[in-house]
């Protein structure tokens, strides 16, 4: 499957219909308009091309001519200096150091308890406790500014998009006090590069 864009490249992205990892590299594709072809991948049955380029055999694996890169932090932030505008990351050091580090934390913070919500019993209704508890525990974060501690969207924001997404398909509904939170992923979810980002499986996540 290839999508189109106006911005010339020679790129193959190994994906899946549902894995946040993923989508969180589309999204930052799509705010480049970046033209690439697009491999689905059932994670179960990968196929042999990926095992060749990817030890670990994952997803999302992005590659550039002869670069192979397969963690989608990684690629993220390739793809913000590769295709500079719009930037998705700030100028100074010091800024760019904290954006690195709360995309650490979400990732260690919430990404890690999304295996665990999957499943059933009290391990996934303790993994959906801890993630709403701290999400209601930063609201004040989610009123301070239109993006997450930024007046404009960045690699922050495209991490967090694929999670709040698939809140509902996760058991987590967000209660009236998290008004804050509700409109702030509504502002992602308008986004045109959000909205270009998703699969037809993810689509479904949010069909009413």
């Amino acid at each position: 499957m290839a999508l189109m864009a106006t911005k010339k490249s020679v790129m193959t992205l190994y994906t899946s219909q549902d894995c946040p990892y993923c989508h969180r590299v589309r999204i930052v594709l799509a705010e480049k308009n970046v033209t690439y072809e697009m491999v689905d991948v059932d994670p179960a049955n990968p196929p042999e091309d990926l095992l060749d380029l990817n030890p670990y055999q994952t997803v999302p694996t992005l590659v550039e001519r002869d670069l192979v890169l397969y963690n989608s932090r990684i690629i993220m932030e390739y793809l913000d200096e590769r295709f500079p505008h719009p930037p998705l990351m700030p100028v100074d050091p010091v800024s760019r150091a904290r954006t690195r580090l709360m995309m650490y934390r979400i990732d260690r913070d919430w990404y890690a308890l999304l295996s665990k919500m999957k499943g059933k019993g009290k391990e996934a209704e303790a993994a959906r406790k801890e993630l709403l508890d701290d999400l209601l525990s930063i609201i004040p974060v989610f009123e301070a500014k239109p993006y997450f501690m930024s007046d404009e969207f960045t690699l922050v924001d495209c991490s967090i998009a694929p999670l709040f997404w698939r809140l509902p398909s996760y058991g987590i509904k967000l209660p009236k006090q998290a008004q804050p939170i509700e409109e702030y992923a509504q502002r992602l979810f308008e986004r045109e590069s959000f909205q270009a980002s998703l699969l037809e499986a993810e689509k479904a996540l949010r069909a009413s």
